[in-house]
């Protein structure tokens, strides 16, 4: 308390914190404030974090007149006690009691400044208001500062604290907590209106305003929630301050269709700005505003990094507008990585689109292009890219779109030359766009000549390849090894599956494949294709790691393929969706998981699943320690929660506490590994060995009254091999016996036993130095404190005897789960 504030009355003081009981109140001090020219009165100023109240010297206290300090625009000290404060509404002239008095009140108005807004605020001089060259305060909130603060977050809570007062709103402590807990836990630069989508829009509006002057956040996200007009004017306000706001999304948003125009406005006006990615999709954009927009662009003197358009509206003028900024801004040809004009229909349909192909066609930075749904021509589209985006580009969209403007069966060029070019390409998406014959063998070629890519994914659905497609598929896919995932669904193979399927199977660049909605055949040749699958995921080298038969109303052969899940160790991933199996399809993958050891996800609705048949599938869990993830099957969980609620709920839980159960534990017990392989063995090349030495024995009773010599030396040899296939049904388990005794205390435990010792002791000594470091620092910056806590060496020792790893943890670590996992790989 300043000493002036002796001259208050306790009551007087008492029944001002009472009046200002919802700020504390952190000064008070006795002023004669000048109420006319030359006419001074007593009135006490009380200070609150964000505000200076004036009151008469009257109990009970009524505030008289009150100031933001946000409302400040100077504050000048004209002599050794006297200060006069501009502000919005007028100046407030007065005269404290002391210099020291008025030294407390400016460094509370310079602190609170400085925690709103660290960079250029309020002037705050000293001497003669009427001589501005004055010397002046570097305070952090002066233009000569060059100070920051280091309050969490970059003061965010502060600032909106005092925006809320300033505009006479609730403070909400939920987003104060939000921010300075969560955010800064997870050291997270992103503002997320999402996580506040449940306030009111002037709520979300002082959080927008509040990050004009932060520097901790470099972006502000929303998607799919529509601002209001105040939050999108303080948008455009944050915008025309901030100098540290990198990235601004705002993802159907319901922006109005000059809220671009304004932002055109806004980035000339700020000439600190650092934008560098800009999201507007799926907001309608008039055309003055990407006029204007790539007017500014155009001044942007690193280009941006990112811009996505999607579902604008964006016409093509719009785009030869933004095509020519691209090609006259030097910078966007080293700068811009992703570009999204993706769902505006007919945006490249006419010769506006050039001015994008030009840009397209120079040496280039993008790495993602997405122009799905614009009606570009993919023949001149990847002319273009041949000789500008070659070198980064990794991702490509272009579906719904067509293969050429112009007609002619001859293959285009550029097919081709580009995908036997390209360097990076991870991601091509051609679905939906219908892909003539020629086309598609130009792209397989162009892959098959290029060595540079691996694991490429290569969406083909929907293109409608039937019968033709299939066969240049088979032909020319096997030379093709660069692709390691391939959609073919909806492309109406049907029947021609029953030779694609084979063909596919021979190319062992794939891991992933998709062939959904391609099964409209009739049931005796759609179990042949099913077989066909079966075979090519039962193959030793078959080198598939997912498979979708997805949204192909298989109906009850489904089981077909799900009693191959059983001993198929290849598949990792699985997705049976929309096949209608129903209970028997959900009893025959229960069956299968129950021995499957290498499936990790399984994805499965739409199959007319009843609580029955979860049912199944989570009394097969129970024994299935390997399955990671279950898609939730909305659609017929929902049907069985109809029919049976308290079933469907136990059933359910019961599955997620296995996946769960599965998530955490390291491997199945390695005695139920054994058993299932097992009986992998036991059901499938022990009944062929069996029919083989009933085969043999057959044999061998027709021929054994033979009596020629050769015929009997034939026979002896064929006893002898049925005796070594009768003692093979004990060979596996003696092995597995053998090397179990081994792993369980071989060299390899040994050796883990000598590293956990030797790993404790590391962590000890590591323990050591990092405690030493923190209790040294406490001692040089509460030296006090330190000296109560009676010295480095008790607080040390006290320290550590509370922060130990214990050994068994490190033992445990490296035996029970690094140890076990190569002791599976060993048996």
């Amino acid at each position: 308390m300043a000493k002036s504030s002796t001259e208050l009355t306790r009551e007087l003081q008492d029944s001002i914190r009472r009046c200002l009981s919802q700020g504390a109140v952190l000064q008070q001090h006795r002023v004669k404030l000048e109420t006319k020219p030359k006419k001074f009165e007593d009135r006490v100023l009380a200070l609150t974090s964000w505000r200076l109240h004036l009151f008469p010297l009257k109990v009970p206290a009524k505030v008289e007149s009150s100031f933001n300090v946000l409302e400040i625009r100077a504050f000048n000290t004209l002599s050794q006690n006297q200060i006069l404060v501009e502000t919005e509404r007028g100046m407030v002239s007065m005269r404290l009691p002391s210099a020291e008095s008025v030294d407390q009140v400016t460094r509370h108005v310079s602190s609170a400044l400085s925690k709103v807004c660290p960079g250029p605020g309020c002037l705050i001089r000293r001497g003669n208001a009427d001589t501005p060259e004055g010397p002046r305060d570097t305070s952090p909130n002066s233009e000569t500062s060059t100070s920051t603060t280091h309050s969490v977050c970059g003061g965010f809570s502060e600032t909106y604290a005092a925006l809320c007062d300033y505009n006479g709103l609730h403070c909400r402590e939920e987003v104060q907590w939000d921010v300075d807990t969560i955010y800064h836990a997870e050291d997270n630069r992103e503002f997320n209106l999402l996580d506040f989508s449940h306030l009111e829009s002037r709520d979300l509006a002082l959080m927008v305003a509040a990050l004009a002057y932060n520097q901790w956040f470099t972006k502000l996200y929303c998607k799919d929630l529509r601002l209001g007009s105040e939050v999108l004017e303080q948008v455009l306000h944050t915008l025309s301050k901030s100098g540290s706001l990198e990235e601004l999304v705002l993802d159907n948003a319901g922006l109005k269709t000059d809220f671009v125009q304004k932002l055109a406005c806004v980035f000339g006006e700020n000439g600190s700005c650092v934008l560098h990615a800009l999201t507007l999709s799926h907001n309608p954009i008039e055309d003055k505003g990407f006029l204007s927009l790539s007017q500014q662009l155009l001044c942007f003197p690193t280009g941006l990094t990112k811009l996505c358009l999607a579902k604008t509206a964006i016409s093509p003028r719009g785009l030869q507008a933004l095509g020519q900024t691209f090609g006259a801004n030097p910078a966007f040809a080293s700068s811009l990585r992703y570009l999204d004009l993706s769902k505006n229909p007919g945006l490249l349909a006419t010769d506006e689109s050039n001015a994008l192909y030009s840009f397209l066609a120079q040496p280039n930075a993008l790495v993602h292009l997405d122009l799905a749904g614009t009606d570009c021509a993919i023949d001149s589209l990847l002319g273009a890219l041949l000789h500008g985006c070659c070198s980064h580009l990794t991702y490509l969209n272009l579906a719904r779109n067509s293969c050429s403007h112009r007609k002619g069966r001859e293959a285009p060029p550029a097919f081709k030359q580009f995908f036997s070019s390209a360097y990076t390409l991870s991601h091509v998406n051609l679905s939906a766009t219908k892909l003539p014959l020629e086309a598609l063998r130009a792209l397989l070629q162009g892959l098959s000549l290029n060595s540079h890519l691996s694991d490429l994914h290569l969406d083909l659905s929907g293109c409608e390849l039937r019968s033709a497609g299939a066969q240049a598929l088979q032909e020319q896919l096997g030379a093709v090894t660069c692709v390691g995932s391939l959609d073919l669904s909806d492309n109406g193979f049907d029947s021609d599956l029953l030779t694609l399927v084979p063909a596919l199977g021979k190319n062992k660049s794939l891991k992933h494949l998709f062939l959904g909605k391609n099964f409209n055949v009739k049931a005796k040749t759609l179990e042949e294709i099913l077989h066909k699958l079966v075979q090519m995921i039962q193959e030793e080298d078959c080198s598939l790691q997912s498979l979708s038969v997805a949204d192909s109303r298989l109906k009850l052969r489904t089981s077909i393929l799900i009693n191959a899940l059983g001993s198929n160790t290849c598949l990792a991933k699985v997705d049976l969706s929309g096949n209608g199996m129903e209970d028997i399809g959900a009893k025959m993958l229960s069956k299968a998981l129950q021995i499957n050891s290498s499936l990790r996800t399984i994805l499965w609705d739409r199959n007319n699943t009843s609580a029955l048949g979860f049912l199944d599938i989570a009394r097969a869990l129970e024994s299935n320690h390997t399955l990671r993830f279950m898609s939730f099957p909305v659609s017929d969980i929902s049907q069985a929660y109809r029919s049976a609620p308290e079933r469907t709920e136990d059933v359910w839980q019961k599955i997620q506490w296995c996946l769960v159960r599965n998530n955490h534990s390291q491997t199945c017990p390695q005695e139920q590994a054994f058993r299932l392989q097992q009986g992998l063995v036991t059901s499938s090349a022990e009944q062929m060995l069996q029919r083989l030495c009933g085969r043999v024995q057959e044999e061998v009773r027709a021929l054994r009254l033979c009596p020629l010599e050769p015929v009997q030396d034939e026979l002896l040899y064929a006893r002898d091999l049925i005796k070594d296939a009768k003692n093979s049904r004990a060979l596996f388990p003696s092995l597995y016996e053998l090397g179990h005794v081994l792993a369980n205390d071989g060299p390899v435990r040994q050796r883990l036993e000598s590293v956990a010792s030797e790993v404790s002791k590391a962590v000890d000594k590591e323990l050591q130095v990092i405690l030493e470091s923190m209790v040294s620092l406490t001692q040089e910056l509460c030296p006090v404190a330190m000296r109560v806590a009676e010295g480095h060496n008790k607080m040390l020792s006290n320290v550590a005897e509370r922060v130990t790893v214990p050994r068994n943890f490190i033992r445990g670590a490296l035996l029970e789960q690094a140890g076990q996992d190569i002791q599976n790989k060993l048996e």
